[in-house]
């Protein structure tokens, strides 16, 4: 009887300690998932190309799930490729509702709108790296050729960001005119 009494108490012990250790497991992936959904929350925001309080984002164990709507296919695909881009993010649900379908398939006028997405994702991906001086970047995109220039602090910086341009998609050459802050020449 006694020797039951104390396995029934381990038990007890151990069940709670697994359930807490759950417990703990649950938090931290619901933390998780929350930073992601801020972080891409922001980043959506400080997107000056698409209205990001018609974009609704819910994260779940790093898988992002984009509803609500937007005025054409690039700018979902823009939406997408600006949340998979993120630290901690899995994979991408893109369920956006493209509201013009209407949307003229003129190559010269996609091609200047696929420029126009590459250089806003190269550019947030630039501010959002804290390695590199991103507002001292410029991005400039002609048929999928990227051209940085501005001033950096160090090489590191110049090659980094160099690497983020070739990095996106889309992107068919960069051309790095980047130069080194006066203070930094030695």
């Amino acid at each position: 009887m006694k020797r039951s009494i104390c396995s029934l108490l381990v038990i007890s012990a151990l069940s709670g300690v697994t359930l807490s250790a759950n417990a703990s497991n649950d938090w931290e992936a619901g933390a998780k998932d929350a930073w992601i959904d801020g972080k891409a929350e922001t980043t959506l925001l400080l997107n000056g190309n698409l209205n990001s309080f018609d974009i609704n984002t819910d994260v779940q164990n790093g898988k992002v799930i984009l509803t609500g709507k937007v005025e054409s296919k690039v700018d979902k695909a823009l939406a997408e490729e600006l949340v998979a881009d993120l630290d901690g993010v899995t994979s991408v649900v893109n369920e956006l509702t493209v509201v013009n379908e209407d949307e003229d398939n003129d190559s010269e006028m996609m091609v200047t709108l696929k420029d126009a997405k590459v250089e806003t994702v190269v550019k947030t991906k630039l501010l959002m790296e804290s390695e590199v001086s991103g507002t001292d970047i410029e991005v400039e995109v002609n048929q999928g050729v990227v051209t940085l220039s501005g001033t950096v602090d160090s090489d590191a910086e110049l090659d980094l960001a160099e690497a983020i341009a070739k990095n996106t998609t889309d992107v068919t050459e960069v051309v790095n005119n980047l130069k080194l802050a006066p203070s930094k020449v030695s």
